[in-house]
């Protein structure tokens, strides 16, 4: 599994600072020679540990991190920061020991400190909410390009320094990980940085000693009540990236009622983006033309500004995202007229996995999407509808070990919305692929309008199943893997593509 993690990206160059500067700056208690030793570099893993490393033992649910002190040392650590349980288990592990009450709470002013991530910033920017970040995210990067600047990117796909690239590990990293990739950035003299901001990130101190210059607010719907008790808890843990000592301005979606709210608790001012005049937003968006190439849109605001662009991707839904990362940017200070000239030819921007064509100009159109909310499969369902000349057949399974409720409104969803549904597997990780697939039809027969259903597994088969069912005019939409090149099954990372699999399964059918 190790060799499929993607790797943390950090200073090339790194400048060491005091053990005892840091012990010294945060006041804190520690254990050991501190003197001489200086540290470059920190991390949670021990696996990870580089030359020069504080490593960092964190107390987790079934262990404590400050029991692989001791091979963290062997690895090049210099000293391990822990708490005191963690300093009673690591008492022997040779290295000096700094003390805080709580490591994560700690972590992210430490690793500003460490990286010096408040020295000269880039242009913060940053987005949550349920679904849209990504997306966003990617046309924001995009219009910045546009614009002439070096950006960085953090997205649930990928990490951007420039030109270079390397696949996520999570929505939003660890903050150890984020400071360094910021210093990363700085070293390669990136002017702004767009980063995506989950809510376990908002509630678990992944953004600490952060702060950005504009944040944004895509939309709320069920997801993730595997970690919030309900909708409220998890709105809530979204809310907070709408405070002062966070942010300094804020951009508010209004296509979900979830908007409005964050609008009512904000404490920092914001201005809002919605569907035309009935939305009540400052900004409003209207849709010119969808095809399947492209959606072009008008955004109007404030004092009669207006601009026209189109963006390389279906859906009214993302015509509201590039809208939203067009706000974004006013906000921060770029005039309306020069972010127009820049996308006047369009957004030039590349959105792996989401309803990405990875079809031909013959036979079906095949779609592979990242969606693994209702709300998602309801939005793109429709935009992939409002392309298609003949029918609707969806490849669709659900994510193992993650949040149950919401698989039985998945099914309907699907159903509800397509000619044809192909339920299948997906990350199955530690629950029975069958019990998930089979929580799928019941949702699906839950629907008024019935698909034609095809129970299908493995994934592999499923789409070349509906690659037989398709024919000329047909669109499919396989929703779940997007971008991901592997499968989680039984915690084994297995290397898969879905982008390749429906390639593959075109060719075999006949198609170019």
């Amino acid at each position: 599994m190790s060799d499929r993690i993607p790797p943390v990206l950090r200073p090339e160059h790194p400048l060491p600072r005091p053990l005892a500067g840091l012990v010294s700056e945060f006041e804190l208690q520690s254990h050991g020679a501190l003197d001489g030793v200086e540290i470059t570099g920190l991390t949670l893993r021990s696996n990870e540990v580089q030359a020069g490393d504080l490593f960092v033992g964190m107390p987790g649910e079934h262990s404590h991190g400050a029991r692989y002190a001791r091979d963290a040392a062997d690895s090049g650590a210099v000293a391990l920061l822990t708490d005191e349980k963690g300093a009673a288990i690591a008492a022997d592990a040779g290295l000096p020991i700094v003390i805080v009450e709580s490591p994560r709470a700690a972590l992210g002013a430490i690793s500003g400190w460490l990286y010096r991530t408040n020295e000269h910033p880039p242009l913060m920017l940053g987005i949550t909410g349920t679904n849209g970040k990504t997306s966003t995210a990617y046309l924001l990067e995009g219009m910045l390009k546009q614009l002439g600047l070096v950006t960085g990117l953090s997205t649930t796909a990928e990490r951007h320094i420039g030109e270079l690239t390397v696949v996520s590990r999570l929505t939003t990293p660890e903050a150890s990980e984020i400071h360094a990739l910021l210093a990363r950035m700085r070293e390669s003299e990136v002017r702004a940085a767009v980063l995506e901001v989950s809510a376990q990130a908002l509630s678990r101190n992944r953004i600490d000693g952060l702060f950005f210059d504009v944040v944004s607010f895509t939309n709320l719907s069920h997801d993730h009540l595997d970690d919030y008790a309900d909708m409220d808890e998890y709105f809530e843990a979204k809310a907070k990236f709408f405070d002062p000592e966070l942010a300094r301005r804020g951009v508010v979606s209004l296509d979900s009622p979830w908007g409005q709210k964050i609008v009512d608790v904000s404490r920092i001012p914001v201005t809002t983006v919605g569907f035309g005049a009935e939305s009540g937003a400052e900004w409003q968006v209207e849709i010119l033309e969808e095809v399947a190439e492209y959606t072009r849109f008008a955004l109007s605001g404030p004092e009669n500004r207006s601009l026209t662009t189109r963006i390389p991707i279906i859906g009214r839904h993302m015509a509201s995202n590039a809208a939203l990362a067009i706000v974004m940017l006013v906000e921060a200070g770029f005039e309306l007229e020069a972010i127009g000239h820049a996308v006047s030819d369009g957004v030039d921007a590349y959105l792996p996995g989401r309803t990405e064509r990875v079809s031909g100009d013959r036979g079906p159109t095949v779609y592979v999407d990242f969606g693994h909310s209702p709300d998602a499969f309801l939005n793109t369902l429709e935009a992939v509808r409002r392309v298609t000349t003949g029918r609707v057949i969806m490849v669709v399974g659900a994510d193992g070990d993650r949040d149950p409720s919401k698989r039985h409104e998945m099914g309907r969803v699907s159903s509800e919305y397509s000619d044809i549904l192909v339920i299948t597997d997906h990350h199955p990780r530690f629950e029975d692929p069958t019990s998930i697939r089979a929580t799928l039809i019941e949702g699906a027969a839950l629907a008024e309008h019935q698909a034609e259903l095809h129970e299908v597994s493995p994934p592999e088969q499923a789409i070349r199943a509906a690659v037989s069912l398709a024919r000329e005019g047909d669109s499919i939409l396989w929703a779940g893997p997007g971008h991901q090149d592997y499968r989680d099954i039984q915690g084994v990372r297995t290397p898969y593509s879905a982008r390749a699999e429906a390639r593959a399964a075109l060719r075999e059918a006949g198609w170019s």
